[in-house]
């Protein structure tokens, strides 16, 4: 009898993890490795989040939540809906989960049948894929490139949809590529959709407010797709808070009381400390956490400059997250240093090893082409992950 199951066998390692553990592993041998592969503000969580923390632990919640979380809670995710998205909800419209990543594996969970086809525009986040894999869904790739920004286009999505499509899943602004689609643009996309009553949208707004142009635009806020739109986010990225693992989303009710019903079998309530600090998090406004989007704006724009004085990558400018996506494809076939760079994965194994800087191949992120580079690290590491990745391809 086989010890471990089909579907774990057949479900890839998270390509952002396996490099950051190789990148651990080399650090821990005493190699000075600059990481640069992990979705992770290098600052600390702001004082006055903090703050509500240890006053919810001074004030002795120490139980389970509500599966779908606390009430004030949701009541704080239904303002910020409304605040800055211009969406509402109401409280059996929202879930809140561990992390966006449980939020996104719920409505996997609840939404996808065996043969389910689920558009992805490519490049996109490297869970995706797996999640529908792992509900016996089907992913199907829309291939975007640099030149375009790596965003889909209507009659894309109009080639991509079938008989059998269930769901459309993409990131807005983006990870890997840090794309944001327009309102104009995300109407364009609605249009071809209204054709095709059947689709849901799962919207993913996890790097909402690490925008450099304004403006965020949510696929919900169209009143044709508000009852067929899941509206996922959290407070990992934009307030630092990524190891407290609270995501949430709002959608529509069957849609969010079959997460409920799931969660409950799975984890029940997010930690109850985690979700006190996010409702102060929430009822603040954006403004508190400009400091650091406009940082990663100044490290962007370093990056951007530092990349585009080394021949062979080929960059495009990101409007929000806080991530490049350059096309490395020029070095395929060549020799680097005794090495031939077949694809995007020897390239970025090629830099840990060679330059000692940390990155992912952007084939996991469905674009071979590619690798994902990250500036949430201080102006000094960019720099000198810059001169050496320069030095070793040159």
């Amino acid at each position: 009898m086989q010890l471990l199951s089909d579907r774990i066998l057949n479900m890839a390692q998270s390509a952002t993890l396996a490099m950051a553990a190789k990148a651990r592993e080399l650090k821990e041998e005493g190699k000075d490795i600059i990481g640069l592969s992990l979705g992770e503000p290098d600052f600390n969580t702001p004082d006055f989040i903090k703050d509500a923390a240890i006053q919810a632990i001074n004030d002795n919640y120490n139980s389970y939540s509500p599966v779908d979380g606390y009430g004030d809670l949701k009541k704080a995710i239904i303002t910020k809906f409304k605040r800055d998205n211009g969406l509402t909800y109401t409280p059996n419209q929202i879930v809140v989960s561990t992390g966006a990543k449980q939020s996104l594996a719920n409505i996997a969970a609840v939404m996808t049948n065996k043969g389910d086809e689920v558009i992805m525009p490519c490049p996109y986040w490297v869970s995706y894929a797996d999640l529908v894999k792992l509900n016996d869904g089907i992913p199907v790739e829309v291939k975007t490139t640099i030149d375009t920004d790596f965003k889909m286009t209507p009659a894309q999505l109009e080639a991509a949809i079938t008989p059998k499509t269930k769901m459309i899943w993409f990131s807005s602004p983006c990870n890997p590529s840090g794309s944001i689609y327009s309102k104009d643009e995300l109407r364009g996309l609605a249009d071809v959709l209204v054709k095709h009553p059947n689709i849901y949208v799962v919207s993913d707004e996890i790097y909402e407010h690490i925008n450099y142009v304004g403006g965020h635009a949510s696929m919900a806020q169209f009143d044709d797709m508000y009852d067929r739109t899941i509206t996922v986010n959290g407070v990992s990225k934009a307030f630092a808070m990524t190891g407290w693992r609270i995501g949430y989303i709002g959608a529509p009710e069957k849609i969010a009381r079959a997460c409920n019903k799931m969660q409950g079998q799975i984890t029940s309530g997010a930690n109850c400390i985690a979700q006190r600090a996010t409702i102060t998090a929430l009822n603040e406004s954006p403004s508190r956490v400009q400091y650091m989007i406009d940082e990663f704006k100044v490290r962007r724009d370093l990056i951007l400059g530092l990349l585009n004085e080394i021949e062979g990558f080929k960059t495009n400018v990101p409007e929000g997250a806080f991530y490049v996506f350059p096309n490395i494809s020029y070095f395929f076939g060549k020799t680097l240093k005794g090495q031939k760079i077949n694809n995007a994965s020897d390239f970025s194994l090629f830099l840990l090893a060679e330059a000692l800087v940390a990155t992912v191949d952007g084939e996991s992120f469905g674009n071979p082409d590619c690798i994902r580079i990250s500036y949430a690290a201080s102006q000094e590491q960019i720099i000198e992950a810059m001169k050496r990745i320069k030095e070793v391809v040159s």
